[in-house]
């Protein structure tokens, strides 16, 4: 009787312990600077930029691309000669079960950075990811090596700093796994591409937790100004095909979205940012304005945009995830005011050459439509509708776009992924705001014989099994979305 006693009290201290953990870890304060508001800032050179891919009416099969983004990401690289700060989630040569042949995106820009860092050798260069790029540490990154023999710094985001967004697991994780570290092994295939890594790795992919940010800061003309480029893109061979979006901007924003990296360097690494370009001081030629949003404060401002909008305005969305609760009832509080709602979603039927069931996207599809919001599907073909975009258009002439690394789920719009967004506001008119308009129209209406969208019928799914999946999976933190 005693030894069951004592082993009943050491499995509940232990419980208790887990819980603890678990508890603590999913509501503990965020490291400073995260959950950032940034100041609506003037802005005066301003580009809507894009990745699409289509196939042509009558074309069976067919795939076309036009890409500007990292076209533009190394043209920023190509005239920067005093600073350069890139954070990218995915930045790896991962192919997936099915390889995408269009673009060696990761070789790209580590060649270019690497040339750039050569021929401008006092030139400061920050590199900062996740260390999903690593497997957490079960293999080395050939790029991230070379990146420092070349003289870059190269951070890998310490994700235990942040919230769990799987707290259950995690807290096991933090008290059983987590002090071992992990190390290069061959144990167990790797879940990314060929080879084999530790369990240990697996162990952490458990987590379900990054640094899902996508940016560049570097300065221009001569070290007199820097710019930014926020984006969904991420410089990844197997992501090469993927729709995405992006604005390059000047202006204090840059400034604004140069203090939140200085954040993660601040938990992550001991490196400093020691830079002294300034933001260009000129009067603005346009009244738009640019403000940087991070983490949860992405979701406080789409929720804030989505309920200003008032009867016979228009709110178009394309997203590669829809499924925060808070953004779904506040779509279909739009729709019962009369607002004019279109959302363009991701079929979520395609992740890298493995069969996906559809959730979140489908069932949430399902409650939308049946609230009388307006939806399309993406017509994929391998790759992924990439953009996480919001356009709303006043009565007043008025337009404020959203765009970035946040897709509009929980663990991104929770405080519990690493997410940068931007929002630009100014005259609907204004050349930018009608380029992501006629991008977001294009889509819609499959114009000039491209076939981007499909029907809602077309991947309809009413099914109870993935409605309960979805909510579920969206409440717990057990899942990739």
């Amino acid at each position: 009787m005693k030894t069951r006693s004592l082993v009943r009290l050491i499995l509940l201290g232990f419980v208790s312990i887990w819980l603890a953990t678990a508890i603590f870890h999913a509501y503990k304060p965020l490291p400073a600077g995260l959950n950032l508001v940034g100041a609506q800032q003037p802005v005066d050179q301003v580009t809507f930029l894009t990745d699409i891919t289509y196939a042509r009416q009558g074309e069976e099969n067919s795939r076309y691309m036009e890409q500007e983004i990292f076209d533009a990401t190394l043209e920023m690289i190509a005239n920067a000669r005093e600073f350069i700060l890139v954070d990218m989630f995915l930045f790896n040569d991962f192919q997936g079960q099915v390889s995408e042949d269009h673009r060696n995106l990761s070789a790209e820009l580590t060649q270019a950075l690497i040339e750039q860092k050569q021929q401008y050798p006092s030139m400061e260069v920050h590199v900062i990811s996740d260390p999903l790029n690593t497997v957490y540490g079960g293999r080395f990154s050939e790029h991230f090596q070379r990146l420092e023999a070349a003289g870059i710094t190269v951070t890998l985001t310490q994700l235990a700093r942040l919230r769990d967004s799987n707290p259950a697991y995690s807290g096991l994780w933090r008290l059983l796994f987590k002090p071992f570290g992990n190390s290069e092994a061959s144990t167990v295939p790797n879940p990314f591409r060929e080879g084999r890594v530790s369990i240990r790795s697996y162990l952490a992919l458990f987590n379900f937790k990054a640094n899902h940010r996508k940016l560049i800061i570097s300065d221009q003309h001569e070290g007199t100004e820097l710019v930014a480029l926020v984006t969904s893109a991420n410089p990844h061979d197997g992501s090469s095909a993927h729709g995405n979006v992006a604005l390059r901007f000047n202006g204090p924003a840059v400034l604004d979205l140069l203090a939140s990296e200085q954040a993660v360097l601040a938990f992550s690494s001991k490196q400093q940012i020691n830079i002294n370009v300034p933001t260009a001081e000129s009067t603005p030629t346009t009244s738009m304005t640019l403000q940087v949003v991070t983490e949860r404060a992405v979701e406080d401002a789409l929720i804030q945009i989505i309920d200003k909008a008032q009867p016979a305005e228009s709110l178009d969305l394309a997203v590669f995830y829809l499924s925060d609760r808070h953004v779904v009832r506040a779509l279909k509080r739009a729709v019962d005011r009369g607002v004019v709602v279109r959302v363009l979603l991701d079929p979520n039927k395609d992740a890298f050459g493995r069969e996906k069931n559809g959730v979140p996207n489908r069932p949430v599809a399902h409650e939308l439509t049946q609230a009388g919001v307006d939806l399309r599907w993406c017509a994929t073909q391998g790759e992924q509708c990439h953009a996480k975009w919001l356009l709303h258009r006043d009565a007043r002439g008025q337009a404020t776009m959203v765009l970035g690394s946040t897709n509009f789920t929980r663990r991104n719009l929770h405080n519990l992924n690493l997410e940068t967004s931007v929002i630009l506001r100014g005259a609907a008119e204004e050349q930018t705001m009608q380029a992501g308009l006629a991008w977001f129209e294009d889509q819609w209406l499959n114009r000039d014989g491209r076939v981007f969208s499909a029907d809602y019928e077309v991947f309809a799914d009413s099914s109870l099994k993935h409605r309960l999946l979805y909510r579920f999976m969206e409440a717990t933190g057990l899942s990739t979305f």
